[in-house]
């Protein structure tokens, strides 16, 4: 392990630093990596600098972002945040209400359509790319081909979405190459169930489009000839969320179908399941071990649309719902990708603790979501309502698997940290970052828009405030004024606004050179919590170190109150570090203010003041 010299980043309310908790005693000699960044983004709202914003709007009305918009400077700006993947959100065809009939795209029907823009995760064709995006839409995927290349020369890498579980419910796949299927055209439609049906069927019926409640109508009410509260489905298909019923509620993922995987009505399984030791099996044992088994025809399918995307250059993929899949299909499918590309990132959707072992080890998974523990965790804090005592214990129940949980504190399923159904201010999400960022060797992801405050606010049609909408065509006013109109020099935030982007960026860059934030982790938290004046379950602490760096991170969750204490460093930890009695510089990283670590009878003490939100990362010198 490598040894961090102790690292202070100090945070003020528009400049503190943030940082986040790993598992206690943590070792990680094996990894020798730096720390990943993934940048998540919509193309369908990066680049749209139409402000009009109108409810339900259409494309001509309120705009939309392209592939194009992701110039050589945008790019270069995204690198300089600290970024090291872009997540390209939406990128597959989905269903959506513009017209391209011209172009030889059949037409969706507003009935089981989300939105005017549509769901990104409602795919119609997944060997093509969503036409909103491209300048010129017969050229769509070449355009997209392009974009990756200017990615990856910018030395960012390419992340997009695949969405085992569903398919939009008129999936069609028209882009699918010769000598492959489309989903659903083989299919027996007259059984429930088969192995190699892509869909399960209710025999014997017709799907009906849910009753629509509190309100809600498609397209806002708008009188549009293709709105008539039908759709034709014989037989009616399961919904993606598994309801079994022809006429879905409308709670139910009624714009998409549900995938089989060989799961029986019944939940039994239909293929040979994986031996039970087979989690310590590498991805090349995998593998193999699934070259003489009998496989379900969806398996192959998504298989070969992993493959095809990995030839044209992406990076590695997004997982949705990664939970209502079996784990069988995910050893089949990502050691099918590790042996294409053996670097390949592979990120999951899993929201159940439970299962976490299980996909990251059977189902050779990279990284999960850390969003009911660790997010959720943080959030309360944020919000004033949570204690820091959580999180070390949090972070310690994930010791064995902390390098595989994603940190993050806003995607597109979660409320803007700005927004006042969350917190309400965006600083208030920096000690937060701080721990997200810092406390384990997990990759960070950042969601567009958060590095300057984007609060959601506005009211986009089938979206609600709180979240930018995925269903809609509409800006992002805050990410329009970094925009600049395609300038991307943000000379039109806020001063506020450039303060928060400048600590993002400090930030960000600091976690993905760091070598201590590679190594080790120990709580010094209830050290403080139990033994010194003025530390309270409103401050969070630990260090960080590796054979070249050592880090002491302390971050004051608190708006309105300073903390002011004497933070003492356990004797465990100074020998550790092999640090004598005497005085030692520690240095912030991120801002360059300077304090005194002294250290009396092998317990290091320094004198720390914290202003409101504010946090420090003390390195060493």
């Amino acid at each position: 392990m490598k040894r961090l010299t102790l690292l202070a980043l100090v945070m003020t309310a528009f400049g503190c630093q943030s940082k986040k908790e790993a598992p206690q005693a943590m070792k990680v000699d094996e990894i020798k990596i730096h720390k990943k960044v993934i940048y998540q983004v919509f193309p369908r709202l990066f680049g749209n600098t139409n402000t009009t914003n109108k409810p339900w709007g259409t494309l001509r009305e309120n705009g939309t972002g392209k592939f194009s918009d992701f110039s050589e400077k945008a790019l270069q700006e995204i690198k300089d945040l600290g970024v090291t993947h872009i997540w390209y959100t939406g990128v597959p065809h989905h269903a959506l209400i513009t017209d391209y009939t011209s172009f030889g795209i059949s037409k969706d029907d507003p009935d089981i359509v989300k939105g005017r823009a549509g769901s990104p995760y409602a795919v119609k064709d997944y060997y093509n790319v969503n036409p909103d995006l491209a300048d010129a839409v017969e050229n769509r995927l070449e355009e997209f081909k392009d974009l990756i290349l200017r990615t990856h020369k910018a030395g960012l890498k390419v992340l997009i979405d695949i969405v085992p579980n569903h398919v939009a419910r008129n999936y069609e796949g028209k882009s699918t190459p010769s000598g492959l299927a489309a989903f659903g055209s083989s299919d027996d439609l007259t059984v429930e169930y088969a192995r190699n049906n892509n869909f399960y069927y209710i025999p014997n019926s017709e799907f009906k489009v849910p009753k629509w409640e509190n309100g809600y109508l498609p397209l806002g009410g708008e009188n549009h000839e293709m709105i008539d509260n039908k759709f034709v489905e014989v037989p009616a298909k399961w919904t993606g969320n598994g309801s079994r019923d022809a006429q879905p509620n409308m709670n139910d993922w009624y714009e998409t179908v549900k995938v089989n995987y060989g799961v029986r009505p019944d939940g039994s399984y239909d293929f040979e399941k994986l031996p039970d030791d087979f989690g310590k099996a590498d991805y090349k044992k995998h593998y193999k071990f699934w070259q003489d088994k009998i496989i379900p025809d969806s398996w192959v399918k998504f298989k070969d649309i992993a493959i095809y995307w990995l030839e044209l250059g992406v990076d590695g993929f997004r997982y949705d719902m990664a939970e209502m899949v079996p784990v069988e299909f995910w050893s089949y499918m990502n050691s099918h990708i590790k042996v294409k590309n053996e670097k390949a990132l592979l990120l999951a959707e899993v929201y159940q603790p439970a299962l976490y072992r299980d996909y990251i080890n059977k189902g050779k998974m990279d990284y999960l979501y850390d969003k009911v523990e660790l997010y959720d965790s943080l959030k309360h804090i944020m919000q004033g309502h949570g204690w820091t005592d959580h999180i070390p214990k949090v972070l310690e129940g994930l010791q064995d698997i902390e390098h595989h949980m994603l940190h993050f504190l806003e995607n597109h399923d979660e409320q803007r940290i700005a927004s006042p159904e969350f917190a309400g201010d965006a600083t208030k999400g920096m000690p937060a970052m701080v721990i997200s960022a810092t406390s384990s060797t997990s990759p960070t992801m950042i969601y567009f828009g958060q590095e300057v405050g984007e609060p959601g606010a506005e009211h986009a049609g089938f979206g609600k405030p709180s979240r930018t909408s995925i269903f809609d065509y509409i800006g992002v006013p805050h990410h329009q004024r970094w925009m600049n109109n395609k300038k991307y020099d943000g000379e039109q935030l806020s001063d506020s606004e450039k303060n928060l982007r400048d600590f993002y960026k400090r930030l960000l860059n600091f976690t993905i050179s760091s070598e201590a934030l590679m190594g080790n982790y120990q709580d010094i938290h209830y050290f403080n919590k139990d033994g010194t004046e003025g530390y309270d379950h409103r401050v969070l602490s630990y260090v960080r170190w590796s054979a070249s760096e050592r880090l002491i991170i302390v971050s004051n969750f608190e708006a309105n109150d300073s903390r002011v204490f004497e933070l003492k460093i356990p004797e465990e930890i100074i020998k550790k570090w092999n640090l004598k009695d005497g005085s030692h510089t520690v240095e912030d990283a991120l801002y360059g203010s300077k304090e005194e670590l002294r250290i009396e009878n092998g317990i290091g003490k320094i004198a720390v003041s914290l202003e409101p939100l504010q946090s420090f990362i003390f390195k060493l010198q």
